[in-house]
Formats: C-alpha cells, sequence, structure tokens
C-alpha cells in the first residue's frame, strides 16, 4: 500500500501540520479585529471646527485675542489652540469631545524655562540621607535675666577686709572646675555653676561671717561663656567672633548628633522646626549661641520600573514624575506590555504595603486627554508593566510545545506516528 494520504495526495510527513506559530499568529489577528471592532463602535473621531464657525466663534480666546477666540473677520488667529484642561471636568475625566480654547503655549519660544508653578511640597520635612548643614554663631546675647556661670568661666574673687582672700586676677581668673566648685581659702570647695554672679558673691559673703565680721566680697567675671566658645570650637577647630560649618547627614534612625547635645531626633521635622528645636536645647546649657540650618541635599528619590519595558531599571527622581513619566524614562512599554493593567506597588507613612492598578492604555493610544490613571509617582514606588494575555498564552505555548514537547520529539516523528496509527 502506497503510503499517501488518499485525501492529499502527498507524504504525511510533509502534510501541513499546524504549528505553534499559526496559533499565535491567528489570536494575534483575531485580537485585533475585535479591538478594531469595538474602537469603531465606541468611539467617534473628533473633527475640529472650521474657522469662522459658529461653533468657534462663540467661545472666548484664552490668549487675549479680540473678539470671539480673536477671530477677526478674514483674518484667522493663528495663536489661538484647541485643547482640553482637567479644571473645566468638575471631578470627572474630560474627552476630546471637550476641546475648547485654551492657553497652550503662552510663554512662545520661552516655555523650555517652563512656567514658575507651585511649589512642589507646602514644606519639606527632613528624612534619613538629607544632607544638612548647621551654621554656628556666637552672639554674645542672652535672651533674658541673668548670666548663670558655667564650668571653664573664671571670676576674680577680692575681699576689703583681707587681702589674703584674694583669688585669681583680671588677666587671669579663678576657673570653676569641670564638677562646677571654685576652692577657696578657709572654705574649700564651694559650688558657684549655676549662680549668677551676685548670688555667688552673697553665697560667699555668708560664708565668711564665720570668720569676718564683715568680709567684703566681690566676684568680678573675667571669662564667660566659655562653653559656647568650646562648642565651637569643636564645630571648627578654631576661635574668634566667627560663623563656623557643621555638615552632617540624617542616619538611618532620623538622629543627628551635635556637639553638646549628643544625639537629637530630626526626623519628619522642617527646617524651622529643626532650627527651634536645636536652639531651644543649647539655650539650656549654654547662652550666646544660636544655630542656622540648611538642608544641603536630599536623600536619593528613586523608583523601580520593572515587567514589560525597554530598560528595566532603578531610576532616580528629582522632580515631579508621573507614572507614564517613568515608564517613559524606562524606555516605554515593548509591545507585549499590557498597559491596560499598570500594577504599582507603595509603602505607606508606617511601611505598610499599598497598591493600585492603571489602566493607561487610552492615554497612550491618544484616546484619553486627561487620563484619571496618570497619577504621580512617590519615592520607593515599583511599577510593574505586565503582560498582555496573548504573550502570555504564547510564552506557554513556546515552553510547554515549541521548547518543550516538540524539542525533545520532532514534529515530523509525531506527526508521522500519528498518521500512521
Amino acid at each position: 500500500m502506497a503510503n499517501h494520504s488518499p485525501l492529499l495526495g502527498v507524504r504525511p510527513s510533509a502534510r501541513c501540520w499546524p504549528s505553534t506559530y499559526g496559533v499565535v499568529g491567528l489570536a494575534m489577528i483575531l485580537s485585533i479585529l475585535m479591538a478594531t471592532t469595538l474602537c469603531a463602535q465606541s468611539s467617534t473621531p473628533w473633527t475640529p471646527p472650521e474657522a469662522g464657525s459658529a461653533a468657534i466663534q462663540n467661545r472666548p480666546c484664552a490668549n487675549g485675542g479680540g473678539g470671539a477666540c480673536g477671530i477677526q473677520p478674514g483674518s484667522g488667529c493663528p495663536n489661538c489652540m484647541m485643547g482640553v484642561d482637567c479644571q473645566n471636568c468638575w471631578g470627572s475625566e474630560s474627552r476630546w469631545q471637550d476641546m475648547r480654547p485654551v492657553q497652550f503655549a503662552p510663554y512662545g519660544p520661552g516655555g523650555y524655562a517652563g512656567p514658575p508653578r507651585t511649589a512642589h511640597l507646602a514644606q519639606y520635612r527632613l528624612r534619613p540621607g538629607d544632607q544638612v548643614r548647621l551654621l554656628y554663631l556666637v552672639t554674645r546675647r542672652q535672651g533674658g535675666g541673668s548670666y548663670r556661670l558655667t564650668p571653664g568661666d573664671e571670676v576674680l574673687i577680692e575681699s576689703l577686709q583681707d587681702p589674703d582672700l584674694v583669688r585669681g586676677t583680671l588677666d587671669r581668673g579663678l576657673q570653676i572646675q569641670p564638677d562646677g566648685t571654685l576652692t577657696l581659702r578657709l572654705l574649700g570647695e564651694v559650688q558657684a555653676a549655676g549662680l549668677t554672679v551676685r548670688q555667688l558673691r552673697e553665697q560667699l559673703e555668708e560664708l565668711y561671717t564665720e570668720y569676718y565680721e564683715e568680709p567684703s566680697i566681690d566676684v568680678t567675671p573675667v571669662r564667660t561663656n566659655t562653653l559656647a566658645e568650646d562648642i565651637r570650637s569643636a564645630v571648627a577647630g578654631q576661635g574668634g567672633f566667627n560663623q563656623q560649618n557643621l555638615d552632617l547627614v540624617v542616619m538611618p534612625d532620623g538622629n543627628l548628633r551635635l556637639p553638646g547635645l549628643g544625639a537629637v531626633c530630626v526626623q519628619g521635622f522642617t527646617l524651622s522646626q529643626l532650627k527651634r528645636e536645636i536652639n531651644l536645647r543649647y539655650s539650656r546649657i549654654v547662652v550666646g549661641l544660636e544655630v542656622e540650618p540648611i538642608l544641603t541635599g536630599q536623600a536619593p528619590h528613586v523608583v523601580h520600573v520593572l515587567g514589560q519595558v525597554a530598560n528595566p531599571s532603578r531610576i532616580q527622581i528629582d522632580t515631579p514624575t508621573t507614572v507614564l513619566g517613568m515608564i517613559a524614562a524606562a524606555g516605554g512599554h515593548l509591545p507585549g506590555g499590557n498597559m491596560r493593567q499598570v500594577v504599582i506597588f507603595r509603602r505607606a507613612q508606617d511601611w505598610r504595603l499599598i497598591s493600585t492598578m492603571l489602566d493607561l492604555r487610552g492615554a497612550v493610544l491618544g484616546k484619553r486627554p486627561t487620563p484619571a490613571d496618570e497619577i504621580w509617582v512617590q519615592d520607593g514606588d515599583v511599577i510593574i508593566v505586565p503582560e498582555k494575555p496573548i504573550q502570555v498564552f504564547d510564552n506557554w505555548v513556546q515552553q510547554v510545545f515549541t521548547d518543550g514537547l516538540y524539542g525533545i520529539i520532532p514534529v515530523d516523528l509525531v506527526t508521522d506516528a500519528i498518521i500512521n496509527n
């Protein structure tokens, strides 16, 4: 019996067998036809009104032209553009049918610099990784009250009754020890830190009455506010009445370590709050020291884009950016990318995970002028452009049949075995 097909008159090995690519190609053709039919049924193409028509003449020109849209008889309106403004949507999404005259290019050739716009943030709050410069200034001023002595200050102790009680000179006074005491004749150690000059004089006057009827003690400050000098010297390594800088980075625990204060939690502070907090803490231990914080650098702001994009990567952002802007920065979406189901993973304030799914296909195809799903990205967002269902099916067929079954057993052998049996 001849080994020929009774239907085609050819050998079974030469008979056309449906291949993987044929199935995928047929499915893609059907999908394109269905999409074309749906678009034709659901969308009506917008046609701009002709110059001088009633639709144009009844609308005011947003570009400052005279008359309705600035049109003069026989002159036209070359600078008037039609567009869609989301502020006219009243909470809903506009369509191209809602186009009206808009001020689309008010800056002309200077548009590359962009409009001033509003501030990115009402208040910037510090976070780990931010770089802060602290300007230290010894002002010699005290907000209120009398100056209180601190360790390191120098005073001159004198007595009109007994010259032997004199301690220190006007050039070099008697220094208050680190424990806050002074060592005096007949009295030994006397607490001085935390007292005003008047309080110290009255205290010594009272203590010396045990030895003299009228001690006549006088206290003269020789060198004061030494703690402020010590702090400033720790910052800059030199003395003098000069402004000194200290550059710090907010640590992962949200703290800054400052001379004389130690760790100070600053995460979530504005610069004005940081200034008030630091100066308040310093005012409790030192007089005449002012600190002015300046933000010199922000912690990196990054967004991760992966999936069906040309260059999946970790992208740093330094300006307000939308989801489509991030996808464009990643090289754009691939033909197999499902722009109807773009997934966003985001960490909330307390690090809990929240997510959403966006439909950006209409925006990419130019069918939605103000897409509601075109949202701003945040630092740390993860954007995923998944595969289209047809792409997923094609990959499955590729793995199971083309690379799997047919990779092990050639198609010709399979078809010959089926026909022969």
